[in-house]
């Protein structure tokens, strides 16, 4: 059983995805077909939502870790 992963991860798993299923999209629309373009486009905005996604939740988690810290007895 696999540890479970961190959902940092799983967004950066799912853009790297989105990343692999453009670069097609994107070669066609260089060719010239039309089509290939909007879909190409349409990736590069579900990539553009989940990167905004992806920058909110670890702001998020390192909120949350900066607040669940206890601080350093250590004065220097």
């Amino acid at each position: 059983m696999e540890p479970e992963k961190s959902p940092i991860l799983e967004t950066w798993d799912e853009i790297k995805a989105i990343m692999n299923e453009l670069e097609l999209h994107i070669v066609k629309n260089a060719r010239g077909v039309a089509a290939a373009g909007v879909r190409a486009r349409k990736g590069l905005r579900e990539i553009k939502k989940k990167a905004s996604h992806l920058v909110k939740l670890t702001v998020e988690l390192d909120k949350a870790k900066k607040g669940t810290k206890q601080p350093d007895d250590a004065e220097e």
